[in-house]
C-alpha cells in the first residue's frame, strides 16, 4: 500500500487565520507535538514575511529533528534565499515557492503573460536547487487555470528541479469529481510526472475541503496539505484529522496509508486550540466534544450492547479517553441504568422505574444532565420516607411591590387539600401554608440552598432541619425550581416526623 504523505502547514496558512497569530515559542511548542503526531513535513513559516517569520522558522528548523521543514517564498530571488537561509539548519529542509498560474491571476494580480509565469517559476526553482535538493513548487490558483497550461508549467518545474509539484484549490472552487480528473489528467498527461509527487493543497470555501484532498488521493497524489482543526485563510484549509481519520478508515477504499500516529491526534488538536485561541466546534468531526457522544436512547442502547452499530472509529484511536453516554431528554432507560452502575448505584426495578422517571422530568426542564445531578435524584430514590404528605402543586405571587403570597395543594392522608398563605417571602409563604396544611408544631432551624451544578437551569438543592418535642430531623428536597425544592425538602422532613410519631 502506498504512503501518502501529511504535510502540515499549521504554522504558517494555519496561523493566517484573524487572530491566531503565534510567537516563537508557542510554534516551537506545536512542531514538537507535530513530530510526536508523525507528519512527514512542517511547513513552519514564511520566513520573507517579517523578522518574527524568520526566526520561528530558523528555530524550528535548528531544534526539530524527524520531520522536513519548510519555508514559504514567492518565486523571488529575495524571498527564496531569505528562506534557505530559515531552512539551513534543518536535518532536512525543503523550499516551498509558489507563483499563481490561472488567468485571473495573471490578469488582474500579476499582469503577466502565461510565458513571463513559466520563466519565472523555472527560475524560481532552479534558485531554491541551488540551496536544497527538495524542492517544491505551488501554482497558486491551479483549479481555476487552464489545464494545457497547468500541465506545461508542471512538466517545466519538474525538469528544473522541483521534487513536489503542488496543484492547490486555493479558492476552494473545485469539486471532489473534477479534482479527482484533474489530478489524473496530469498523471497522464505530464511526461516526467514519475520524477515528482503531485501534492494537493485545498480550501474550504464551500466546505469541500477535505473531500476535494481525498478525492485527489484516489486520482494518485502523493502528498496533502493540510492544519490541525482545518484552521487557515478565511474558511480554512483542509483538517489534518479529517483526511487521516478517512484513510484509516477505508484503507482498502483510497489503497494508502499515512505515517500519522492517531492517537496524538486529539492531544495536537487540544494544543492547537489553545495556543490560537481558535475553540474546535462541538460537532466538528474526529475532535469535537460531540465527535464520540451519544444523547439518542435508540443509539444509546445500540452501542451499549455493540460499539460499531454506531461508532466507526473507537476514540482511543485518536486519543480520546473513551465514547460519552449524554444524558438528555433523548435517553433511554438502557443509558441510565448504565450511568447509575458507573456511578456504583445498583437500584431494584420499582426504584429505578421510579428514578428514571424523575430523571426524564429533570430532562424536559435543563440541557444538561450532569452526575450530580443523577446521584442527587437516585440519593431522594433510595432515601425516600413514606409519603404521609405529598406535594401536588404550588403557585406563588412575590415582587418588590407584591405582598408575597403562595397557594399549595398537597395530599395529606390520601386527601387532597389547598391553602393559600402569605409571609415576608415566597419561601415563607409556602412553609405558611403546608404548616396551616399539616397542622405541624415543628419549628424550622436550618435551611440551606445550593446549586448542585452551574447555570441558570441548574438543579437546587435544600436541606431544612426541622424540631418537634425536641427531636430534629432533616429533609431534602430538589428541583430546578427553588422554591419548589423548599417545599420538597420542608414535607421530605415532615413526613419523617410523622414516621417517627408511628415507631
Amino acid at each position: 500500500m502506498r504512503i501518502v504523505r501529511i504535510f502540515d502547514t499549521t504554522l504558517r496558512d494555519g496561523e493566517q487565520s484573524p487572530g491566531a497569530s503565534m510567537n516563537v515559542e508557542e510554534k516551537l511548542q506545536v512542531a514538537r507535538q507535530l513530530v510526536k503526531l508523525g507528519v512527514d513535513i512542517i511547513e513552519a513559516g514564511f520566513p520573507i514575511a517579517s523578522v518574527g517569520d524568520f526566526e520561528a522558522v530558523r528555530m524550528i528548523a535548528s531544534e526539530i529533528k524527524g520531520a522536513t521543514i519548510a519555508g514559504l517564498a514567492r518565486t523571488k530571488f529575495d524571498d527564496i534565499d531569505r528562506a534557505a537561509e530559515a531552512i539551513k539548519p534543518a536535518e532536512s529542509g525543503r523550499i516551498h515557492t509558489f507563483i499563481a498560474t490561472s488567468d485571473i491571476h495573471l490578469q488582474h494580480k500579476l499582469r503577466m503573460s502565461r510565458e513571463a509565469v513559466l520563466e519565472t517559476a523555472v527560475s524560481a526553482v532552479q534558485r531554491a536547487r541551488q540551496h536544497t535538493d527538495d524542492v517544491e513548487f505551488s501554482a497558486e490558483d491551479a483549479t481555476r487555470s487552464d489545464q494545457d497550461f497547468l500541465a506545461r508549467i508542471t512538466e517545466a518545474v519538474i525538469k528544473a528541479g522541483a521534487g513536489t509539484v503542488n496543484i492547490p484549490d486555493t479558492v476552494g472552487y473545485t469539486v471532489p469529481e473534477e479534482f479527482e480528473e484533474l489530478i489524473k489528467h496530469l498523471m497522464n498527461r505530464v511526461p516526467n510526472i514519475d520524477k515528482a509527487v503531485i501534492s494537493v493543497h485545498c480550501h474550504n470555501d464551500l466546505g469541500l475541503a477535505v473531500a476535494n484532498s481525498l478525492a485527489a488521493v484516489l486520482g494518485g497524489a502523493g502528498q496533502v496539505e493540510c492544519t490541525i482543526n482545518g484552521i487557515g485563510e478565511r474558511a480554512g484549509n483542509a483538517s489534518m484529522e479529517e483526511i487521516v481519520m478517512a484513510m484509516k478508515t477505508r484503507p482498502k477504499f483510497f489503497g494508502a496509508d499515512v505515517r500519522i500516529k492517531t492517537q496524538e491526534i486529539y492531544k495536537t488538536s487540544r494544543l492547537v486550540s489553545k495556543i490560537t485561541g481558535i475553540v474546535v466546534q462541538p460537532n466538528k468531526a474526529i475532535v469535537g466534544a460531540n465527535a464520540f457522544a451519544h444523547e439518542a436512547g435508540i443509539h444509546q442502547d445500540g452501542f451499549l450492547k455493540e460499539r460499531s452499530t454506531y461508532e466507526i472509529m473507537k476514540p482511543e484511536d485518536v486519543g480520546i479517553p473513551q465514547s460519552k453516554l449524554v444524558l438528555g431528554k433523548h435517553s433511554g432507560r438502557h443509558a441510565f441504568k448504565m450511568r447509575l452502575h458507573d456511578l456504583g448505584y445498583e437500584l431494584g426495578e420499582a426504584d429505578l422505574n421510579n428514578a428514571f422517571e424523575k430523571f426524564k422530568h429533570l430532562a424536559d426542564q435543563k440541557k444538561y444532565i450532569f452526575d450530580e445531578d443523577v446521584e442527587t435524584i437516585v440519593s431522594q430514590e433510595v432515601s425516600k420516607v413514606p409519603e404521609v404528605y405529598a406535594l401536588l402543586g404550588l403557585s406563588v405571587s412575590s415582587g418588590t411591590y407584591v405582598k408575597p403570597s403562595a397557594t399549595v395543594r398537597m395530599s395529606s392522608h390520601e386527601q387532597p387539600i389547598e391553602r393559600t398563605d402569605s409571609g415576608d417571602g415566597p419561601v415563607d409563604a409556602v412553609y405558611r401554608a403546608i404548616a396551616a396544611i399539616t397542622g405541624t408544631k415543628s419549628s424550622l432551624l436550618k435551611f440551606d440552598v445550593k446549586g448542585i451544578t452551574g447555570g441558570t437551569d441548574a438543579l437546587g438543592e435544600v436541606v431544612v432541619t426541622l424540631e418537634e418535642s425536641g427531636r430534629p430531623v432533616r429533609g431534602q428536597g430538589a428541583d430546578t425550581d427553588i422554591i419548589v425544592a423548599s417545599a420538597k425538602a420542608y414535607i421530605n422532613a415532615l413526613n419523617k416526623l410523622e414516621i417517627r410519631k408511628l415507631k
